[in-house]
């Protein structure tokens, strides 16, 4: 399937230093930065500093290296965040029109510090 990335996207934007943000963590591939809306105590935003625009176009094109450290650079931030193991936290991801995708960049939004309910009620 073919992608269309739009450069101009506000995550594009915040790669590129046209707006600013409170990071929590970078690497060579990623960017962890604070939600500037959050729904939960706890919620940031992961994103891959390449041009994908939602999870399975991430999945499929993204190098070996970005997809090992965007996910590690997650799996240490919700440790850091003292989100791991009992404490608990929700990732999600949205694409598309269906899922009620925003932003056409890769984002995953970790959100944690208080009891989350549910995430979808029966269809």
């Amino acid at each position: 399937m073919a992608y269309t990335y739009d450069p101009q996207n506000i995550f594009a934007r915040i790669l590129r230093g046209e707006i600013p943000n409170k990071t929590v963590a970078e690497t060579a591939h990623t960017l962890v930065f604070h939600d500037i809306n959050p729904h939960a105590p706890v919620h940031v935003l992961a994103i891959p500093k390449g041009p994908y625009v939602n999870f399975d176009h991430f999945a499929a094109e993204a190098s070996v290296e970005e997809i090992v450290d965007f996910h590690r650079t997650v799996a240490s931030v919700i440790a850091d965040l003292g989100l791991a193991g009992e404490a608990g936290y929700r990732a999600i991801t949205n694409a598309g029109m269906s899922g009620m995708q925003e932003v056409p960049h890769y984002h995953l939004h970790i959100l944690g510090g208080r009891v989350l309910g549910r995430l979808v009620g029966p269809a």
